[in-house]
């Protein structure tokens, strides 16, 4: 396999736990997705939003645009569980259809407002993820909604 086909696969993981992690957000109320917590981004929904966000930001930065933070949404506009599903969908969709356009010579380049190659990005996207749904699940489970291991191994074992 191939660098390419790994960050392929890896993005795949980032975006099926992401659409998992909505599964189970998807059980609690709108009330408890937007309960302000004191760690890191405070509610699920502003770390779900965050997570969104910082995927599109990156990702429009690989495609050599210009950086469209000042045009995103806050939080706040984000009132429901469904609202930020549907933005965090889009986002991920968007994330898809860019990796799957890669060519290897297109992975190992710097965009220009970028300060690595395209690659180092993907894999940030990747683990960055990973840190933002554990966090939410774990608020998840004080809410008594269904978590999930999100051990990019098991899923793997899981595609077999």
């Amino acid at each position: 396999m191939g660098a390419l086909q790994m960050i392929r696969t890896y993005i795949e993981y980032h975006v099926d736990m992401t659409r998992r992690v909505w599964g189970s957000i998807d059980q609690i109320s709108d009330e408890q997705f937007v309960a302000d917590e004191a760690y890191s981004r405070g509610s699920i929904r502003n770390l779900m939003v965050h997570l969104a966000h910082t995927d599109l930001r990156w990702l429009t930065g690989l495609k050599n645009l210009p950086d469209p933070a000042e045009s995103m949404k806050a939080y706040e506009a984000f009132t429901n569980r469904a609202s930020g599903h549907e933005y965090s969908e889009a986002v991920a969709t968007q994330l898809s259809d860019y990796v799957s356009g890669l060519d290897d010579s297109r992975l190992g380049e710097n965009p220009a407002y970028i300060p690595g190659p395209r690659w180092e990005v993907l894999l940030h996207l990747v683990n960055h993820g990973t840190d933002h749904r554990s966090t939410v699940m774990q608020k998840l489970h004080t809410y008594g909604a269904p978590t999930f291991d999100q051990d990019f191994i098991l899923w793997l074992a899981e595609k077999a």
